[in-house]
């Protein structure tokens, strides 16, 4: 819980300094990209889990 908050924080930090200087937010700026986002760490999460199930399965 302590990196979720430290990580909105470092984010909330670093959107207010590109928004202060002008220049384009290092983020997707809309829905659809952070879906692209989620959908990364969701392919990553199922990757962690079907690649030992799979190790065991074909021993």
């Amino acid at each position: 819980m302590v990196q979720t908050i430290l990580a909105l924080l470092a984010g909330t930090i670093v959107g207010f300094l590109f928004s202060l200087i002008k220049l384009p937010l290092p983020a997707p700026p809309n829905l659809a990209g952070l879906a692209g986002v989620a959908g990364v760490l969701l392919g990553y999460k199922v990757y962690e889990w079907l690649i030992p199930f799979l190790k065991e399965v074909f021993k």
